[in-house]
């Protein structure tokens, strides 16, 4: 069974940087796509970013575009989010999965098929 664990949250000011990483065990995490997810308080789960299994596409929800960077490196079983420029609304707990899917990107959580039990980021002057 794949496990994903996340890292990398905390509370910061508005504008600054974070970076989170999420550690994937098991063998096909480089078969498979990767996802961020959000989840604010009162409110539904969101998608964030997503990357295919080689990296060579990207997917991001609107609000995170031009300041989210979604990575990953399959030979250490790692995906990262670099989030620079952060603002209040974006502080929820952030959740990475693992896609069902073996090509391209989705928004779709449906369509991811482990996750990982979340990390905050609270951002707050």
């Amino acid at each position: 069974q794949v496990q994903l664990v996340e890292s990398g949250g905390g509370l910061v000011q508005p504008g600054d940087s974070l970076r989170l990483s999420c550690v994937a065990s098991g063998r096909t995490f480089s078969s498979r796509g990767m996802g961020w997810f959000r989840q604010a308080p009162g409110k539904e789960r969101e998608f964030v970013a997503a990357i295919s299994w080689s990296g060579g596409r990207t997917q991001y929800t609107d609000s995170v575009k031009g300041r989210f960077t979604i990575s990953r490196e399959n030979a250490k079983n790692m995906a990262y989010l670099q989030m620079n420029n952060l603002k209040p609304e974006d502080t929820a707990v952030y959740y990475c999965a693992r896609g069902g899917y073996s090509s391209g990107t989705t928004d779709v959580s449906g369509l991811y098929d482990a996750w990982g039990q979340g990390t905050q980021v609270t951002v707050s002057s």
